[in-house]
């Protein structure tokens, strides 16, 4: 790396992409690792990488050629064995930023929102200065008046072992382009304390998002450090079949109790679907697919299906009852495919459209009938229909993955070679 004297604001970095000498794109910086050495101000030791695959990975300093506040370039190696902290080593974005420290003029403390890192020309990369904004009672600086910020030397604010970072709001930011499978990983490596004050910051609806990506325990975890009032409202964000499962997995009475405080609308069809086993078509589908009735025009159905709320699996397909349109719904009469109304006039109603050929399963069909079905006619989504044959859902392929992939499936296996990531190696 270049002997030059550089600075660069951690804050910048975050998100920008990692590159080899050829220009391969090996990841995306997530995070700077640090290394305490008693009051001296700490030396950076590598960064924390997300590569393909969502891994999280830990590329020495070493392994830098070059890095500023528009690129990183590396030697194109990385080990891909998941990043896991050792000994004193501390992440700046998710332990630095956001704590209070106390300013070594007597004049109070501030809050640290950013953290500079300059080069010296032995090439070590040391923290430098601390980007902080000042949090109580006004100080005796003129430059740090009380929500002033200011850029100030390590050594100008005590670095007590017992602050412990006051808040997550800085890292939520720095998340935010994260998809709510990646966040979901990104917590996993968190401690309990910090998991819990990241969740606290989250909105309800982005909470809920994330949540469904987590595993069962760590569901169960994080909505149990909610008070019950929050608790209920991610649970109304949640889709009703991924908030089923979650409750599912509580002691009955909080489940009871979580119900009752969630609209009833919402809590409705939560509580039918756990009335079904989990292993039956009942147990997986969502009881709110595209729901249209067959006078509806192929122009009303696209609109419907271009919600930004609705998964790719669920929009692929409209599902044609009699009223009610609610589920429990009228007469089921059939699906029209999303490929079917791009090939058909706008003013053209739906009841002309419907595959009548695909038979909707029963919501007491088994996981294993379901599969069938699906894999057969390579569906990404099936009707499931109760003993009168009236709609009550629809079983989409991601739900049955869900279901059929072993519970830890989200987590990486660790242990793989030392190899670079994107083609060729240097």
């Amino acid at each position: 790396m270049s002997t030059n004297p550089t600075r660069v604001f951690v804050a910048r970095l975050i998100g920008l992409d990692v590159f080899d000498p050829f220009g391969d794109r090996l990841g995306r910086l997530r995070d700077v690792v640090v290394h305490s050495r008693g009051h001296n101000a700490p030396h950076a030791v590598g960064i924390v990488v997300e590569v393909t695959g969502k891994r999280r990975v830990f590329v020495p300093m070493t392994r830098l050629t070059s890095m500023d506040q528009t690129q990183i370039i590396s030697t194109g190696l990385v080990n891909l064995r998941r990043f896991e902290q050792r000994g004193a080593e501390q992440l700046v974005v998710g332990e630095l930023f956001d704590r209070k420290v106390t300013l070594t003029d007597g004049s109070g403390t501030a809050i640290v929102e950013d953290v500079a890192l300059d080069q010296g020309r032995s090439g070590d990369w040391l923290v430098s200065k601390l980007f902080v904004r000042r949090g109580d009672s006004a100080s005796r600086l003129r430059r740090l008046r009380r929500g002033h910020t200011v850029l100030i030397d390590w050594d100008e604010a005590i670095h007590d072992s017992q602050h412990e970072p006051q808040g997550a709001s800085q890292l939520v930011a720095s998340y935010e382009d994260l998809k709510p499978a990646d966040f979901a990983d990104a917590l996993q490596e968190m401690s309990d304390k910090r998991r819990f004050e990241v969740a606290s910051e989250l909105q309800d609806e982005r909470l809920a998002d994330v949540l469904q990506e987590l595993p069962e325990d760590d569901q169960v975890q994080l909505l149990s450090s909610l008070d019950n009032e929050r608790a209920a409202d991610v649970l109304e964000e949640m889709d009703p079949d991924d908030a089923a499962d979650l409750l599912a997995d509580l002691p009955s009475a909080k489940a009871e109790e979580l119900l009752l405080l969630m609209e009833p609308e919402e809590a409705d069809d939560v509580r039918r679907l756990l009335q079904y086993d989990e292993d039956t078509a009942g147990g997986l589908m969502t009881p709110v697919p595209v729901i249209l009735p067959p006078e509806a025009t192929v122009a009303e159905a696209l609109a419907h299906v271009r919600s930004e709320e609705l998964s790719p699996a669920l929009a692929s397909a409209i599902f044609v009852c009699r009223p009610p349109l609610e589920t429990p719904t009228g007469r089921f009469l059939g699906v029209v495919h999303i490929q079917q109304l791009l090939r058909s006039a706008p003013p053209e109603q739906l009841g002309s459209l419907v595959d009548k050929n695909l038979e909707p399963v029963s919501d007491q069909a088994g996981v294993g009938d379901v599969s069938h079905v699906m894999a057969s006619y390579n569906l990404v989504s099936l009707p499931v229909v109760n003993d009168t044959g009236r709609l009550v859902g629809a079983v989409t392929v991601d739900d049955l993955l869900d279901h059929l992939l072993p519970d830890d499936w989200r987590a990486h296996e660790d242990g793989e070679p030392l190899k670079k990531l994107g083609g060729r190696v240097g």
